[in-house]
């Protein structure tokens, strides 16, 4: 797997939240302020097969970040379970897309 991260683009409506997440992801840790997607075609970019264009939403609620997925054929999966509605996420935190893995590193 390998996953390239792009600038998101951002609204003067979005609200940056009190702490950034860092994911790590094969050897390279990205930092995102602000809601995005992972997947194929998404703001991190996951090279794998198994993975939909956009798999998975990353996003923020009052100062904490979450998970979604988003109708992805394979599933996204957090900590070995298959998520079906927003799960809050915590250092740690090993997401699946496909047959990639991303951990959170912090919160």
């Amino acid at each position: 797997m390998s996953a390239v991260g792009r600038r998101a683009d951002r609204t003067r409506s979005e609200a940056v939240p009190s702490h950034a997440l860092q994911l790590q992801a094969d050897n390279q840790r990205h930092v995102f302020h602000s809601q995005f997607t992972a997947g194929r075609q998404g703001t991190l970019v996951i090279n794998d097969d198994f993975a939909s264009g956009q798999h998975a939403r990353f996003q923020t609620a009052r100062g904490l970040w979450y998970l979604e997925d988003l109708g992805s054929t394979n599933g996204t999966w957090l900590n070995g379970r298959r998520t079906f509605s927003a799960q809050r996420l915590k250092k740690g935190d090993k997401v699946k897309i496909g047959r990639s893995v991303i951990v959170v590193a912090s919160i």
